[in-house]
């Protein structure tokens, strides 16, 4: 929890319960176009973003997503965390949670920052 609330990601943790609206949620569903990735409303086409999602989750953010694929990216992950993803292949473009949770869930006393 404290490295959440340092990110700013605490407010994550708290989302448990919401109210589904079943008509809403048809209407998103029939207005859905899987060629597209976007919701075609009687307005216009709407799609949604991560900022949308950052705004709604109340994330904080300040700069530019990290993307892109890098020879150096698994040996950079090693570095930092002491272990990287292996997946046979040298270049990798994301990491995934589950290996964060999997290896960093309970730290040792004696981690550092």
């Amino acid at each position: 929890m404290p490295y959440l609330e340092t990110v700013g990601f605490r407010s994550t943790t708290l989302i448990c319960m919401f109210d589904l609206r079943a008509n809403l949620i048809s209407a998103l569903v029939e207005g859905w176009c899987l060629e597209t990735y976007t919701f075609h409303l009687p307005c216009r086409e709407c799609t949604i973003t991560l900022k949308d999602v950052a705004l709604q989750l109340r994330l904080l953010f300040d700069g530019s997503a990290i993307t892109g694929t890098s020879s150096e990216s698994a040996t950079l992950c090693y570095h930092l965390l002491g272990c990287s993803p292996h997946n046979g292949e040298d270049r990798f473009t994301s990491l995934k949670f589950s290996l964060l949770r999997g290896n960093f869930e309970h730290l040792l006393s004696s981690a550092i920052e």
